[in-house]
């Protein structure tokens, strides 16, 4: 049995979304958002084999962009192409400026916490990059793309998580073509990205650093 199809992962109805004020594409107003989203009896595990094709349920994906910015201010981000053992497979090939993944059962286990969420995340961050710098993440949005096969079972949660040097290396070798960019390539190459990375990209960057 394949990990995806055993795993079980972090959802919450695909109908608070719409109750709390349904969008598409993303979303700044994190403080209306988010308490609504984490709060324990609107979250559950679920088989992800059984969620991944099921819209009823939106999967929470912590989406990280790393940023640093040189001495005379120029900002870079960190990128990747998505090889083709990661486990989504909708996603293979495309470009991405997000680092992360879904939160799982057993990050509810790792210690005493109200919600797994954060520990999800830093766990997911630790599977895939190296981050041999100091840095400083908030999350700045949310991502939902009903337009993409991928988009309607999934609800992005964006982080922005600024490094004091571009010292952030992959540790999976389905990472590839990885490194900063300048922002202002990146911005050049949008279309050769993933759709949530492109949302992003426009909605945070597009106008500047």
């Amino acid at each position: 049995m394949s990990i995806v199809s055993s795993e079980e992962v972090l959802v919450v109805p695909a109908q608070l979304l719409h109750r709390l004020g349904y969008f598409q594409g993303f979303q700044r107003e994190t403080d209306r958002y988010l308490p609504e989203l984490l709060r324990p009896e609107h979250i559950c595990f679920r088989p992800r084999a059984s969620v991944e094709h099921d819209p009823d349920f939106k999967q929470l994906i912590p989406y990280v962009i790393f940023r640093h910015c040189d001495s005379a201010g120029r900002p870079s981000l960190f990128q990747y192409t998505r090889g083709t053992g990661q486990g989504e497979g909708r996603l293979h090939r495309k470009k991405s400026v997000g680092v992360g993944g879904h939160i799982a059962s057993s990050d509810a286990l790792r210690r005493d916490s109200a919600h797994p969420y954060e520990d999800g995340m830093w766990r997911e961050l630790r599977e895939e990059v190296a981050i041999e710098t100091a840095c400083r993440q908030s999350c700045v949005g949310l991502i939902n793309d009903d337009q993409t096969e991928v988009g309607r079972v999934h609800l992005g949660l964006v982080h922005l998580c600024d490094v004091t040097h571009p010292a952030v290396r992959p540790r999976e070798t389905e990472i590839v073509d990885a490194g900063f960019r300048p922002l202002q390539q990146i911005i050049g190459q949008l279309e050769a990205f993933e759709s949530w990375s492109q949302i992003c990209l426009q909605a945070l960057f597009a106008s500047g650093p």
